[in-house]
C-alpha cells in the first residue's frame, strides 16, 4: 500500500435496480471466485510450492528473520509492494476463514473449497512462524519507507527485510488480538481435515489473547514504522472483543462467552454504533458474531448485555442500507464509498456483513429492525449483490474492478510484480531505481496478468483513470480480496438446497435502445422551472464505450437550485429513458430527491446519472416547493 488506509463500511445504496446493457445475462460468480483465490498466489512471499497457478512469480524474500533469528519466510505480501505487515495480513486470513465456516459447502460445489483452504493455511503458517514465544510477536518483515523509494519484483528485492516485533515491554493488543481471532477462525477450516493442525491453530490463539489481554498498547506505539502505512487508530479494544468472539465460537468456552458478556461496556462493544468495518476497526463484525450467539441462544447469563451488541449490529446494517438516521455517503451510482484511497476495500469487507446477517436472520426467522421500520432479510443480500455486481461491471463506465475478469478491466495496476516482466522470462536484474525508470513509467499494459486482484477502485463520481502512479484507485490489496471470497461463494451457490440461505433475487433488465449511428447533442432541458430561473438543469456525456456493436453513453444530469431558498420536494419528469438510472428515488412515474437528501439549500446542486445507447432523456421539472 501506499499511503495510510482505514477500512470502513459506508454508506447507503440507493440504486434503482436494473442491469447495464453488458451484463444483461448476469456475472459469472464462480469465475470470480476462482480468480479471487487465484489472486492469493500472486502475492505469496518465500518458497512457491510446484502447484503454483501463478507462473510468473517465483520464490522471494528467503532470508526473512534471519537477521533477528528466527524464521519468518513465507506469509503475504499487503497490496502492490513487498512488505509483509502483519495487522491487515491477519484480518485477510480471518476473513478468508469466516467465508469458509459461512460458504465452505458452496465453495466445494464450485471446486474451490481446497484452494480457499491452501490459501488460509499459507497464511496461518507464517502466522505461526511469526510466534515463536507465547508473549513474543513479530508483525512486520521490511518497512515501507524504503519499499516506496523502490520498484522492484519481490524477486529483486534489495530492501531493508529487517523484523519488528512486540512483547511484554512492547506491547500490542490490536495485533495479537486480531492474529488470535485469525489463528481461532482458522482452526474451524481445518478441524475435520487436519484435526492436529487445528489443534496447533488454537494453541497459539489461547497464547495470543492472553498475552494480547495481559499486556495491553497499541501495536504502532511499539513498532512505530507500520504507523505511516497502518495505523491503528481505533486502538485495540476492538480486536480484545474480536478475539474473544472467535475463540468462543471455535471452542464453546465459557471463559470467552464471560469475557464478551463481562467487557461488552468497557471495551465499547455495546456502546459504540459504527458505520466502518475491516482490518482496523472490528466493533461490527463482533457486533454481528454476538448477534449471531444471541439468535442461536448462546449467551449464557448475558443476554441483556448480547442485545445491546445486538442493536448496534443492526444499527451497522440500516447505515449501510440507508435505513437509518444515520445514513453515509455513495457515489452517484450507489457504490459505498469511504475515501479516495483503496475504496473498494470498505465495499468488499461491508458487504460480507450484510450478508452473514442476511442469513442468520433468515435461519432465525427474525427481521432487520431500522428506525425507518422493519426490513426483510433479503433486502440485506439484495444490497451486498449490488455492490458485487457494481465492482464486476454494472457501473456507468462499464469497468470491471477485478483484474482479469470481463473484457474492459485495469490494465496499469499499481503493483510491482505485475508490472515488471516475470523473471523467468527475462532474469536481468532489475535495480531500485531503475524499476521506475524502466517499469513503472510505462504507460503500457502490465507484462503480468494479476489475475482476480480487486484495485482500488472508482471516486466519488465513479470516475477512474487507470494509470500506474494513480495509486489511490489502481492499487489491489489482499484485504480487498478476503470478504469477496464468501460473498462471491454465497452468489454463486444461489438457493442450492442450502435451506439456511435465500435465493439470490436477480433486478430485472430495461429496454435497450437501438444504436446511436453519432454522438448525441447535448443540451440542458427546459423546465418550467428553468425558465422562472429557479431551478437549472443540465446535462452532458461524460464517458462513452463500445460494447458489441453499440456504443453506450454515460449521461451525468445536474439540478441547482438557483432560487435564494431552500428547495423542497421536488418532483422530475424523465421520459425517453432506455437504461438504468442512478442517484434519484423513483416515486410512481417520477422521480425525487435521493434518500440521503430531503432538502436543497441555495447555490446547491444534485447529480445524476442514466447509461443508455441513444439520445439523452428529457428531464424537467414537474413539482417542488421553495421555503
Amino acid at each position: 500500500m501506499e499511503k495510510l488506509m482505514k477500512v470502513s463500511c459506508l454508506g447507503p445504496l440507493f440504486l434503482l435496480l436494473g442491469l447495464l446493457p453488458f451484463a444483461i445475462a448476469g456475472h459469472d460468480y464462480g469465475q470470480a471466485l476462482t480468480k479471487s483465490i487465484l489472486f492469493f498466489e500472486a502475492q505469496r512471499s518465500g518458497y512457491l510450492p510446484s502447484n503454483q497457478r501463478v507462473k510468473w512469480r517465483s520464490h522471494s524474500g528467503l532470508e526473512d528473520g534471519k537477521s533477528s533469528g528466527v524464521n519468518l519466510v513465507g506469509g503475504y505480501y499487503d497490496a502492490g509492494d513487498n512488505v509483509k505487515f502483519g495487522l491487515p495480513m491477519a484480518f485477510t486470513i480471518t476473513m478468508m476463514s469466516w467465508s469458509i465456516i459461512e460458504y465452505g459447502k458452496q465453495m466445494a460445489s464450485s471446486g474451490e473449497l481446497s484452494n480457499a483452504m491452501e490459501a488460509v493455511k499459507w497464511g496461518t503458517d507464517y502466522l505461526i512462524k511469526a510466534h515463536p514465544e507465547p508473549n513474543v510477536f513479530y508483525g512486520e518483515v521490511g518497512d515501507g519507507n524504503t519499499d516506496h523509494y523502490c520498484w522492484q519484483r519481490p524477486e529483486d528485492m534489495t530492501t531493508s527485510r529487517q523484523a519488528y516485533r512486540i512483547d511484554p515491554s512492547n506491547p500490542g493488543s490490536d495485533l495479537a488480538g486480531e492474529t488470535a481471532a485469525a489463528l481461532a477462525a482458522a482452526s474451524m477450516v481445518f478441524r475435520r481435515s487436519d484435526p492436529s493442525y487445528s489443534k496447533t491453530l488454537l494453541s497459539h490463539a489461547y497464547q495470543l489473547f492472553d498475552f494480547a489481554d495481559k499486556y495491553r498498547g497499541k501495536y504502532d506505539g511499539s513498532i512505530t514504522i507500520a504507523q505511516k502505512y497502518y495505523r491503528s487508530v481505533s486502538g485495540y479494544a476492538d480486536e480484545l472483543l474480536w478475539g474473544a468472539a472467535w475463540l468462543y465460537k471455535a471452542t464453546n468456552s465459557e471463559y470467552y462467552l464471560n469475557y464478551l458478556g463481562n467487557n461488552g461496556d468497557s471495551l465499547g462493544g455495546t456502546g459504540w454504533a459504527m458505520t466502518e468495518f475491516g482490518w482496523d476497526v472490528k466493533y461490527a463484525g463482533v457486533q454481528t458474531l454476538v448477534a449471531k450467539f444471541l439468535m442461536g441462544g448462546n449467551t449464557g447469563n448475558h443476554a441483556s448485555v448480547f442485545e445491546q451488541y445486538q442493536e448496534k449490529a443492526e444499527f451497522f446494517m440500516c447505515s449501510c442500507l440507508g435505513k437509518s438516521n444515520h445514513n453515509v455517503q455513495k457515489t452517484p451510482a450507489g457504490l459505498i464509498f469511504r475515501q479516495k484511497w483503496n475504496n473498494l476495500q470498505f465495499v468488499t469487507s461491508a458487504s460480507f456483513l450484510l450478508t452473514v446477517y442476511s442469513d442468520y436472520l433468515t435461519s432465525a426467522g427474525k427481521t432487520l429492525k431500522c428506525s425507518s421500520g422493519n426490513v426483510q432479510p433479503s433486502e440485506l443480500l439484495s444490497f451486498a449483490k449490488s455492490q458485487v455486481d457494481y465492482i464486476l461491471g454494472d457501473n456507468p463506465r462499464a469497468t470491471s474492478y477485478m483484474v482479469g475478469y470481463g473484457s474492459n478491466y485495469p490494465r496499469q495496476t499499481h503493483h510491482r510484480g505485475s508490472s515488471i516482466v516475470s523473471i523467468k522470462n527475462d532474469p536481468s536484474f532489475v535495480s531500485c531505481r531503475g524499476g521506475y525508470a524502466t517499469w513503472f513509467s510505462r504507460k503500457s499494459s502490465d507484462p503480468n496478468l494479476l489475475d482476480g486482484a480487486i484495485v482500488g477502485g472508482p471516486d466519488a463520481y465513479d470516475n477512474f483513470a487507470d494509470e500506474r502512479d494513480n495509486y489511490e484507485q489502481t492499487e489491489p490489496a489482499t484485504y480487498n480480496n478476503a470478504p469477496l471470497l464468501g460473498l462471491l461463494a454465497r452468489l454463486h451457490g444461489g438457493h442450492s438446497g442450502y435451506n439456511q440461505l435465500l435465493p439470490v433475487i436477480l433486478p430485472t433488465p430495461k429496454a435497450i435502445a437501438v444504436k446511436s449511428k453519432q454522438t448525441p447533442d447535448v443540451t440542458s432541458t427546459p423546465s418550467p422551472a428553468a425558465s422562472m430561473q429557479q431551478i437549472a438543469v443540465e446535462q452532458k456525456i461524460t464517458s462513452s464505450w463500445l460494447s458489441g456493436d453499440k456504443t453506450y453513453y454515460r449521461y451525468s444530469t445536474t439540478v441547482t437550485n438557483k432560487s435564494g431558498k431552500t428547495l423542497k420536494s421536488l418532483e422530475l419528469s424523465v421520459s425517453k429513458l432506455y437504461g438504468p438510472l442512478w442517484g434519484l428515488t423513483k416515486s410512481g412515474d417520477s422521480y425525487g430527491f435521493p434518500a440521503w437528501i430531503k432538502y436543497l439549500d441555495a447555490g446547491k446542486s444534485i447529480e445524476f446519472v442514466y447509461i443508455q445507447s441513444a439520445s439523452p432523456a428529457t428531464v424537467s421539472v414537474s413539482r417542488y416547493i421553495l421555503a
